[in-house]
């Protein structure tokens, strides 16, 4: 098992690895900005440790800063949480280099994986269905044709993207190539590769992932479905485990399939393969995602496993406690994401200084936040304030509870707006009630 770790991380995520790793017995380092130095995390850890000031670039994303810190603490291990560094072979080849525990897969399937053109490629050959589009990188003019073959509406995709960030849904074709040659633009800004490829754009659709568990020994496990299809600009805003009104064939061939793709790939840790389900039923390969998602909780509230233990359980060597026949889901979960957010001015940010957090509490309500009275809110940062998780025994129960617990969560200060009352329209939408939502539902609401 690993003695100590450092968390290279921040926010709430952060947070959330000090707590497992206290509750797994393991020491916690933290590396933090300077704009982060009072923070939830730090006052917890066991020791931290300033890698850089406020802006992520010359802090967070440093990575020789962040090795330097867990040299020089006598940490065996790094956990990258989510974003940053997460997903970058480049650090974790230089953890191992320096002789740490990346908590995360190897290098090479992050290489694999991190391209979503490569990753495409290793699920068609592990037999993963896949929508119709480029496999590699096509001139203006050859990807304008491909799409005029698969059928507008496409969507043009950076190869490297991630987050929801980097990329273009195509309606009209007189406009494809300004939008193929502006996302390949926004995709070298963004990710420092202007690589984009074309996929068939899919709606009505719903967007569901599976998590998998994969260890060192060829060992893959999936802990069931999670809904993630009420979105704004491919960025989440609620999350239900396990999907609803999908067949429960189809669940288990979306998990099998992931899993034959994870092993495929040569994956070890936990992870995520995102699919898109049509109305006919069927699912088709969309990325994988190489470390904890945010939106893990309603996969531990429906299953008991704590997945950032089991992270550092495989990256520590042991093979998986798990076989698939001990996964039982128990209920439903649902999360909301509470974005420091103006909704009524198109969703930008609204930092400030938080005077009054009051968060929800109750039977089975689960807050995650690094948030407390007096914390201000960082524009260097993104915008999550908290996550909001309920539970119950069924999907009715979720809604309500997740109607309730919304009412009572209460966040002011000056300047500071919240996501908080848009979230209730949406969980309130018959559509939602109903699980008859799409894709396209959130834009529907905000045009």
């Amino acid at each position: 098992m690993l003695k100590k770790v450092l968390v290279a991380n921040r926010g709430e995520i952060a947070l959330r690895i000090v707590r497992a790793c206290h509750d797994a017995g393991i020491e916690v380092v933290v590396a933090h900005s300077s704009r982060d130095r009072d923070s939830e995390a730090v006052r917890l850890a066991d020791r931290s440790v300033q890698v850089g000031p406020a802006t992520s670039i010359k802090s967070y994303l440093n990575a020789a800063a962040v090795l330097e810190a867990a040299t020089q603490s006598g940490a065996d291990a790094v956990h990258p949480g989510y974003g940053f560094l997460s997903e970058n072979a480049d650090f974790a080849e230089a953890c191992l280099a320096a002789g740490l525990t990346f908590v995360g897969p190897p290098p090479a399937a992050l290489e694999l994986l991190g391209s979503k053109t490569s990753a495409r490629a290793t699920m068609s050959e592990a037999g993963l269905p896949l929508l119709p589009g480029s496999r590699e990188y096509l001139d203006p003019d050859s990807a304008l044709d491909l799409a005029w073959s698969i059928g507008f509406p496409v969507i043009v995709k950076a190869a490297a993207g991630g987050g929801g960030l980097g990329m273009h849904v195509v309606h009209e074709p007189e406009r494809f190539i300004d939008e193929y040659l502006s996302t390949s633009s926004t995709a070298g800004m963004l990710f420092g590769d202007r690589q984009v490829y074309v996929e068939k754009y899919l709606e009505p659709a719903r967007h569901v992932e599976i998590q998998v568990l994969c260890d060192a020994y060829g060992n893959a496990v999936h802990l069931g479905t999670r809904d993630c299809t009420l979105q704004r600009r491919h960025q989440k805003l609620v999350e239900e485990a396990p999907a609803p009104r999908l067949p429960l064939e189809l669940l288990e061939e979306m998990g099998e399939a992931a899993c034959r793709g994870a092993v495929k790939a040569g994956f070890q840790g936990a992870g995520t393969f995102e699919f898109l389900v049509g109305d006919a039923g069927r699912f088709y390969f969309l990325e994988v995602n190489c470390r904890i998602q945010v939106e893990h909780p309603v996969t531990e509230m429906v299953t008991g496993i704590d997945l950032v233990q089991e992270q550092m359980r495989i990256a520590g060597g042991a093979p998986l406690s798990i076989r698939q026949c001990d996964v039982k889901l128990d209920g439903v979960a649902i999360e909301c994401r509470i974005n420091a957010e103006d909704p009524k001015r198109g969703f930008t940010p609204a930092p400030g200084t938080i005077q009054e957090w009051v968060p929800s509490a109750g039977p089975f309500v689960r807050v995650d936040s690094h948030v407390r009275p007096g914390y201000t809110v960082p524009p260097e940062y993104d915008s999550l304030l908290a996550k909001l998780i309920v539970w119950a025994p069924d999907r009715a129960g979720a809604i309500v509870r997740m109607k309730r617990a919304l009412s009572e969560f209460h966040v002011a200060g000056p300047g500071i707006e919240t996501t908080r009352e848009f979230l209730m329209e949406l969980i309130e939408h018959p559509y939602f009630h109903t699980a008859d939502h799409s894709t396209s539902l959130v834009e529907a609401l905000t045009s």
